[in-house]
Formats: structure tokens, C-alpha cells, sequence
């Protein structure tokens, strides 16, 4: 199995590096066995230009595609998270509710795709900022949503942004399940893409079956994947927290729950945690 390769690293893993890519087209300049920054930007273009994420790291999928015999998949580090893990990142849940939807969870992520380390990170990270209690839960009253002595969730009425149309609409779609999945298109978006039709719209309660809440989940992550992956990249957590939540709702708990997944989950490619002012 070939190393995970980064800037600075240097033997004749580096130099084959350097062979591939010339091979390729991306010049690296002297094949030296010396990834400084020529290496580096002649890996960048490489990864943009087969549209991977372009972390300027040679990874397994670099190398698959390097070499052209490989799918340019990930390894599927699912079968990693179990309760123990989870029970790591959420200190305050008690560990029943866990074990009892942890399936649910992961069996939409694998559905989904999203298998990798930092895409199941992000997915416990969400569901801790928006779902502590690893439940899907239903919004609750509050100054964000309803008005002072008005009906409750009256100040999602007229979202237009959220495709609500009036009431009762902010009542009917007000945030379900893992992700808190709020108003009218997403609920149409989502339940389509899942294969519902219109039922979620018709029956919105149906966000908080746990293994439709699972699916929604991931389906949502998987809609905003390559965003999130490049915030991360970045060690950007408020980003990768705003492309989930639209703000920085929960981001403590989010930050929290993914840097303590990034220590305990091992994986040679996303091993390095965000920056510590990233929050």
C-alpha cells in the first residue's frame, strides 16, 4: 500500500509521485524524490482537473487515479463508528438513545455515500449541535419563530426562501429530525429524493421516524458534500457548521463533537484536526 504524502516528505514514494504525475501531464519539475511546491501545485492541478477535492495531499484516491486502476473511492470507515465512539462525542446523552438509533444513522450515511471520515464526522457534529439527545426531535417555540402573542411558528409563515406559503405552513414545517429539516421545499426536495413523492409534504411528521430522519440527514449532507469537505480542508469549522445550518447555531457543539471524532477516528488522510481558532 502506497503512504498518504504531504509536503515536506521525501524517499522514493515521493519520486514515483513525481513519475505519475509527469506521466500524467502535471509536471512537478525535477523528479527528486522531494515534495516541496512544485510537487504540490503540480499535484493541486492534477486533483482539480479530476475533480477531486484539491488538498494538495497524495491519498488513496489520488494514487487510484494516478495509477487508473481504481474507482476513486474511499475507504469506508462506517464499521469504525460504533457506541463507544458516539458516546465519546456526546458527553451529556445517555447511551440508550444511542445504541438504539446509531443503526438508523449509519445506514443512511452508507445509503448516502458518505462513508468517509470527515462526512461521519460531520454527521455526529450535526446531529450533536441540533439533536444532543441522538433523537430526532421536533423544533420547539421560541423568539426565532414565533412573534410576541402570535400563533406559534407564525415567523415562518411567509419564508418565502423556505417555500412556505402562508400559514399554517410554518407550523407544518418547522424543524424535524436529525438536521431539523424547516419549510415547505425542503420538504418536498427531500421527500422526493428519497423516493416519497409528495408524502413528506402531505404527512411532515414523518421527519421524526428515525430511519427516515437518518435518510434525511444524510441526504441533506450529501446535497452540500463538496463545500463541507473544502471548509474542512481549510480547518474552517464555522463554514462547514454555516453550510449545515445556515449560521452558527450549536457551532460549540459541532466543533466539540468533530474534533474529538478527529482524534479517536484514524484515518491517514483526514488525521490532521482543524485549527484551534477555526471556532
Amino acid at each position: 500500500m502506497l503512504p498518504v504524502l504531504r509536503r515536506g516528505a521525501h524517499g522514493p514514494s515521493v519520486e514515483l509521485l513525481q513519475q505519475r504525475l509527469k506521466a500524467a501531464g502535471f509536471s512537478p519539475g525535477r523528479i527528486d524524490g522531494a515534495f516541496g511546491g512544485a510537487t504540490e501545485a503540480a499535484l493541486l492541478a492534477f486533483q482539480r482537473a479530476r475533480d477531486l477535492l484539491a488538498d494538495g495531499v497524495g491519498g488513496p484516491v489520488t494514487w487510484q487515479l494516478l495509477a487508473g486502476d481504481g474507482d476513486g473511492c474511499t475507504d469506508d470507515l462506517s464499521e469504525c463508528v460504533d457506541v463507544a465512539l458516539v458516546a465519546e462525542l456526546f458527553p451529556h446523552t445517555p447511551l440508550a438513545p444511542i445504541r438504539r438509533h446509531l443503526p438508523a444513522v449509519l445506514a443512511g450515511l452508507r445509503a448516502a455515500g458518505l462513508v468517509d471520515k470527515p462526512m461521519l464526522l460531520v454527521a455526529l457534529a450535526t446531529i450533536r449541535a441540533e439533536s444532543e439527545g441522538f433523537a430526532p426531535v421536533e423544533e420547539a417555540v421560541s423568539r426565532y419563530n414565533t412573534s410576541p402573542d402570535g400563533d406559534e411558528f407564525d415567523l415562518y409563515d411567509h419564508r418565502t426562501d423556505l417555500g412556505n406559503l402562508g400559514p399554517p405552513d410554518g407550523r407544518l414545517f418547522r424543524g424535524r429530525g436529525f438536521v431539523q429539516l424547516t419549510g415547505r421545499d425542503n420538504y418536498r426536495r427531500y421527500g422526493e429524493t428519497l423516493g416519497l413523492g409528495d408524502r413528506l409534504v402531505r404527512e411532515p411528521h414523518r421527519a421524526l421516524d428515525p430511519g427516515l430522519a437518518g435518510r434525511i440527514l444524510s441526504a441533506f449532507l450529501a446535497d452540500r458534500q463538496r463545500p463541507i469537505k473544502e471548509a474542512l480542508i481549510e480547518g474552517d469549522l464555522v463554514r462547514a457548521r454555516r453550510l449545515v445550518n445556515g449560521g452558527r447555531h450549536g457551532l460549540d457543539r459541532f466543533a466539540a463533537a468533530y474534533r474529538i471524532g478527529d482524534a479517536m477516528l484514524q484515518d491517514t488522510v483526514w488525521g490532521a484536526p482543524p485549527r484551534a481558532d477555526a471556532a
